[in-house]
């Protein structure tokens, strides 16, 4: 071998690989904290999504709201729905089922009695929820939102939906939810 040959040495190499792993060290965590924060800001754009469908569905059905599925099809709850006519929610976000690092869910209320012609299994209320996948990986927060129009917020990543039947639930939240302003 010549002595002239040109190289890295070992040492120079370690110090390189230290250097990338501290660099990395210092990056991940807020790589991860920033995806986090888009997926909290997401669900919450798509439960103030949902309200808004809901409030338009309100507005073209006599005062009641809609399952999940009458959002993206109107025709199946407002039989003289225009098939032509623009839908009140997309497709893709009437599916429930994990988005964004979020488990979705569509608490239907009761179907009232004695509906006026052309109004098929509408509702007198709904609670939607979304919470962490993973809580602490995929989100902190859980999220939800029902016919009073709150986008209320949990710290513990939990359902906001009452679970139990009785006067505000299973298709409403809490009176005393964290309304995020």
């Amino acid at each position: 071998m010549k002595k002239n040959q040109k190289g890295f040495t070992l040492i120079e190499l370690l110090i390189v690989v230290a250097i990338i792993g501290i660099i990395a060290a210092i990056a991940i965590p807020s790589l991860l904290r920033a995806r986090v924060s888009a997926n909290e800001a997401g669900t919450i754009g798509d439960v103030r999504s949902i309200i808004s469908s809901q409030a338009a569905f309100q507005s073209a059905a006599n005062g009641w709201y809609a399952p999940i599925t009458c959002l993206s099809t109107p025709t199946g709850c407002i039989t003289a729905y225009p098939t032509n006519a623009p839908t009140f929610l997309d497709q893709t976000m009437a599916a429930m089922g994990a988005k964004s690092g979020y488990n979705r869910t569509f608490y239907p209320g009761s179907v009232p009695t004695g509906l006026p012609a052309g109004l098929v299994g509408v509702l007198d209320g709904y609670c939607y929820s979304a919470f962490p996948s993973s809580v602490g990986q995929t989100g902190v927060r859980g999220f939800g939102g029902d016919a009073s129009g709150r986008v209320c917020q949990n710290q513990g990543g939990l359902d906001q939906c009452n679970t139990e039947p009785g006067p505000n639930g299973p298709s409403s939240m809490a009176a005393t939810c964290n309304v995020i302003q």
